[in-house]
């Protein structure tokens, strides 16, 4: 089975009901052992790719990941960015703002990892958790130095103004942006919370707050869903990527990835006749 990028895309204006976006489909592999060839494959060609990307130096590529507790974002970086090398690619993971973040915008924080042309930046969770978390707990709000009559609905499209405004500056000035959703359902994050409790190994990734915020899944959801259909665009779209299957979510996760870089149309810096003539100079010193 092959993937196709495009469907798992959120067009740019599209309203985004998630119950209508699957969170498990047909795998692309039969086996682990094919599961396994096709993503050695897909790192493979990506290696290629980020060493390409690094020489070419034209943009810098941005890659963000956002999920629900338990989706698999950390697996997913960790096993599709095996074999890219550290030098060129740099991940970031935001959690509670400090005291000095939060005297700033809320865009200040991440916008100070950004990419490098010629490099990878992950952000493992970003600024969307900005109109995610945080509609989700608005009381938050008030921790950013916003007054009682900013807490109203115009502040979330304010908020979805700036990103997109962000994103199309940074496109202009070309950093190309891929971003993941994550789809997971309850019940799959519910079977997963229980194996966290029963691996001694994973005891350490659940805490008894993972449970509170399940209470607020129908939230969460519906800010999603907010989210998605705001701020994916033709430029930097949304992926809402079936999570269920880890496996199968990272060969999507590649694949996308792979074809977003494949569309930049890189190639290796010409070698031009002033350049040629250094190299000649270089090889008669080496040879004599």
């Amino acid at each position: 089975m092959k993937i196709n990028s495009d469907d798992f895309r959120v067009p740019a204006g599209k309203k985004v009901n998630l119950k209508k976006w699957p969170t498990l489909v047909k795998p692309v592999y039969n086996s682990k052992k094919e599961y396994n060839i096709l993503l050695e494959k897909h790192v493979q060609e990506l290696s290629s790719l980020q060493r390409l990307h690094y020489a070419c130096n034209r943009y810098a590529v941005l890659l963000i990941f956002q999920a629900m507790d338990a989706a698999g974002k950390d697996g997913a970086i960790r096993h599709v960015m095996s074999g890219v090398n550290p030098q060129g690619c740099q991940v970031f993971s935001f959690k509670h703002p400090s005291a000095t973040e939060l005297d700033h915008d809320f865009l200040w924080r991440t916008t100070q990892s950004l990419p490098e042309r010629g490099r990878i930046g992950i952000f493992n969770r970003s600024y969307y958790e900005e109109v995610l978390i945080v509609r989700v707990h608005p009381e938050i709000l008030r921790t950013e130095g916003l007054t009682d009559k900013s807490l109203d609905e115009t502040v979330w499209n304010g908020r979805y103004r700036s990103i997109v405004d962000l994103e199309d500056h940074l496109y202009r000035n070309g950093t190309r942006i891929i971003k993941f959703f994550l789809h997971l359902s309850k019940e799959e994050q519910r079977r997963r919370f229980l194996d966290r409790i029963e691996n001694p190994e994973k005891n350490w990734k659940f805490s008894l707050a993972d449970i509170e915020e399940r209470k607020f899944w129908k939230h969460y959801m519906k800010a999603y869903e907010e989210c998605l259909s705001a701020t994916s665009t033709k430029d930097a779209p949304w992926y809402v990527v079936p999570a269920d299957d880890k496996q199968n979510a990272r060969l999507i996760v590649s694949q996308i990835i792979l074809d977003r870089f494949n569309g930049l149309k890189l190639a290796y810096p010409k070698t031009g006749a002033k350049r040629r003539q250094e190299l000649d100079l270089i090889r008669k010193k080496l040879v004599t």
